[in-house]
């Protein structure tokens, strides 16, 4: 794997508050944090931007996916609407994270506490190519066969 230089700002509100770090060297993802004060408190069905004190300068040709973090999944109920939520390259402001409560009780953010992760990729862009008709794409094995077309079963 290769490091990429990002440069951070932690903003007022996320002082004291450690970096995303990645979990174990071969970790995909890296923790976002909560900079709240205090606490915030989401009821079940219920939905809130969670700041995280940071803001980052991708390079060019890159871009940060905002992903839940499995545990408060599987535990609470708890996940990223919007995901994975994308960053861009040429945005400046302040990385905050959209959680939703689909669990059956109250969950409490608290200052610090891991809420997502953030996984930066490198991305390409799409130059189109149009074309006559849809008869005019090349030809794939799976055609226009969509949503199930492909079974539930294993090979």
């Amino acid at each position: 794997m290769s490091a990429v230089p990002v440069p951070v700002a932690r903003l007022p509100h996320g002082a004291g508050l450690p970096l995303p770090d990645y979990a174990t060297p071969d970790s995909a993802g890296m923790d976002l944090l909560a900079a709240v004060d205090g606490q915030l408190s989401l009821a079940p069905g219920e939905r809130g931007l969670v700041p995280t004190g940071l803001a980052i300068a991708l390079p060019a040709g890159y871009e940060a996916q905002v992903r839940p973090r499995s545990g408060l999944a599987l535990k609470h109920g708890v996940t990223v609407l919007n995901s994975p939520g994308t960053i861009d390259a040429d945005y400046r402001g302040e990385v905050k994270v959209i959680l939703a409560n689909l669990g059956n009780e109250a969950f409490t953010i608290t200052r610090g506490m891991r809420i997502a992760q953030m996984v930066v990729s490198a991305v390409t862009q799409t130059v189109w190519r149009e074309v006559a008709s849809d008869a005019d794409l090349p030809e794939s094995r799976r055609g226009a066969g969509g949503f199930g077309s492909t079974g539930t079963k294993g090979m």
